[in-house]
């Protein structure tokens, strides 16, 4: 079962700015291409921040307003700073929140939400640009066909159960995933429902599987093995 990540979904040809880009450069970009941010890149293509639409309202924000206080808070001194910016290396929020290649999408999704962020630039071993991968992205994976995501759970999750594995069937309609069969064990079933649940593409699993033996008490008290 092959797992999907970033590259599978990602822009590849991904629009970017210079650090020395202007401010009404990287304004006049983001409404051509009806764009919400857009990554800032150096000389050798490495990443090193992202201009979104907050930080140049910063400029709108902050005009005309009353000289900085005395103790002013560190956020509130770095937004007024961006007000006074004029390129993109001191609009930019750095560093960026980005992800390498080959990033699983689960993990990319987990990056997203943990750090509140839209899209993230996709970078190789050096830093470089080499893609972009939004919310949007993420979801194409359940664009999968039902044909491919049974082959996924034929190939990369029953052969697991060994001689069990022609016991239990496995039905997709729209990415729901239905679980037929017996088995001998509690344990197998479950394995094989969170596995499944785990395939990019998937939407949810019915299990119907029934088992002649429930080992959840067994497991939870290791095993049935002491100490001696």
């Amino acid at each position: 079962m092959r797992t999907w990540t970033v590259d599978d979904v990602m822009t590849k040809a991904v629009v970017s700015v210079p650090q020395t880009a202007s401010y009404r450069e990287v304004v006049d970009l983001l409404i051509e291409r009806h764009f919400s941010a857009v990554p800032v890149v150096d000389d050798f293509q490495r990443v090193t921040g992202v201009v979104s639409e907050a930080d140049l309202l910063r400029k709108i924000e902050y005009a005309g307003a009353e000289q900085p206080r005395l103790f002013e808070g560190r956020r509130r001194r770095g937004q007024r700073a961006k007000a006074l910016a004029g390129t993109a290396a001191d609009l930019m929020s750095s560093p960026a929140v980005s992800a390498p290649a080959g990033t699983p999408v689960a993990a990319a999704a987990r990056l997203m939400d943990d750090e509140d962020v839209k899209r993230l630039p996709v970078i190789d071993d050096l830093g470089r640009l080499v893609g972009i991968v939004t919310r949007g992205d993420l979801l194409k994976v359940h664009l999968r066909p039902d044909e491919d995501l049974e082959a996924d759970i034929r190939t990369g999750v029953l052969v697991l159960l060994g001689d069990e594995a022609g016991s239990v069937s496995a039905a997709v309609d729209g990415g729901v995933v239905t679980l037929t069969g017996r088995v001998d064990r509690w344990s197998s079933a479950d394995l094989a429902a969170r596995l499944i649940r785990q395939i990019p593409g998937v939407v949810q699993v019915v299990d119907e599987v029934t088992f002649a033996f429930d080992d959840r008490q067994i497991l939870t008290s290791g095993m049935g093995f002491g100490v001696a």
